[in-house]
């Protein structure tokens, strides 16, 4: 039996799928799986029978992805279980940014309580007027799950779609309408389009990668939208080219102090992912990867190990091994079962920067003394048998 325990509320859609092999815990030092959402794990002593963490979403900030590697413990999130979600809300934000929606709404507001107030709107609904999307030119800077489908669906729309990913997926690239234009390099979208969309994770590369020389090489009076991450837009940099006129509206979906007071920025509260049916999927894929992980062993979707997936084991048994990427590691193992006569009828190895996974499907079931010596081999971080 599974202990399983929930940091955050997480959709019946998805804690339905668990079998009677699982229980939910409210104590979390007995737990073998976390599911969460946005709760912050990182001052959190884990518990030491803990093997996986599923974030029923994209987005792992909240969880220390390192601390847990070094524990042994496997981090799951749900890549693309949200993208439709976000995608529809980058359209209404293209919309809300190109058409002073928000502004009118806000005015009618303002004015509900006077007898005259059709009168007064038909005076006054000049003030609000914007633009269409169709045919404007629109820079989707990410070809991924949201990215991609967001790109069919401008074209869908009348717009000019220009993208750049240079590590998109072969199966995105297949599913890309053949009208969006593959452009090399971010330079290119910011020279060209009339609205840029971000869709990219936040790394070391993309961190501030809107800044005050990228929008310099904008065009003046460009829509800025931002789904993807906060830290991917220089702050100051925009409150700057909002006021001076060179980017005319900025719709993050990540309210911070700066932010949600600048004057031309429209700042949704954090409602990318925010319906039922991506929390439903969401929490699907996230119980669906821990169950996968706990009963075979196969890692889906793990943001600090390398995915690794040997299907359901069909031999007398299966260890794996979660371990730092050393040299020579591999031998080490494979000497340490061959040691106990027994058969390696199947075997998978795969890293990921400083971690290693490695899985072993053997004729018969090891002792525990060759558990025992897989565990003090120098960089192994938790060995398990898969019954």
């Amino acid at each position: 039996m599974y202990n399983i325990h929930y940091l955050n509320k997480i959709s019946p859609k998805g804690t339905q799928l668990w079998t009677e092999d699982y229980q939910q815990t409210d104590n979390i030092g007995e737990a073998e799986g976390i599911l969460v959402r946005s709760a912050s794990m990182h001052d959190m002593a884990m518990p030491e029978n803990l093997l996986a963490i599923a974030r029923a979403g994209a987005g792992v900030n909240n969880i220390p992805l390192t601390t847990c590697a070094d524990q042994g413990i496997v981090v799951f999130n749900t890549p693309g279980a949200n993208a439709n979600s976000v995608m529809e809300l980058a359209i209404c934000g293209m919309l809300l940014a190109c058409r002073d929606i928000v502004g009118g709404i806000n005015w009618v507001q303002s004015i509900k309580e006077s007898p005259d107030v059709a009168k007064l709107v038909e005076k006054g609904k000049s003030q609000f007027a914007g633009h269409e999307i169709r045919d404007k030119k629109l820079g989707v800077i990410g070809l991924g799950a949201i990215g991609g489908p967001l790109a069919n669906s401008a074209r869908r729309l009348g717009m000019q779609v220009y993208g750049c990913d240079p590590f998109i997926s072969i199966d995105a690239a297949w599913h890309l309408d053949s009208h969006v234009n593959r452009v090399k390099s971010r330079d290119e979208i910011y020279a060209a389009c009339d609205i840029i969309t971000l869709h990219v994770p936040l790394l070391e590369d993309t961190k501030k990668m809107i800044n005050a020389e990228a929008i310099s090489k904008m065009k003046d009076g460009v829509i800025i939208l931002n789904f993807a991450r906060d830290s991917l837009v220089d702050d100051e940099a925009m409150a700057e080219a909002l006021k001076s006129g060179k980017v005319s509206r900025y719709v993050t979906d990540f309210p911070n102090p700066k932010t949600a007071n600048m004057p031309g920025c429209i700042a949704i509260p954090h409602l990318g992912a925010s319906t039922e049916e991506s929390e439903d999927n969401c929490a699907k894929m996230a119980v669906r990867q821990v169950m996968d992980y706990l009963e075979n062993g196969n890692i889906v979707n793990s943001v600090n190990f390398p995915n690794c997936d040997m299907g359901i084991c069909t031999t007398a048994g299966r260890i794996t091994i979660l371990h730092k990427n050393i040299p020579n590691s591999l031998s080490q193992f494979t000497a340490a079962i061959s040691s106990e006569g027994i058969n390696i009828a199947g075997l998978v190895n795969k890293s990921r920067g400083d971690y290693a996974y490695t899985m072993l499907d053997l004729d018969h079931t090891p002792s525990q003394h060759a558990v025992e010596a897989l565990k003090k081999i120098d960089g192994v971080l938790r060995v398990r048998i898969i019954k």
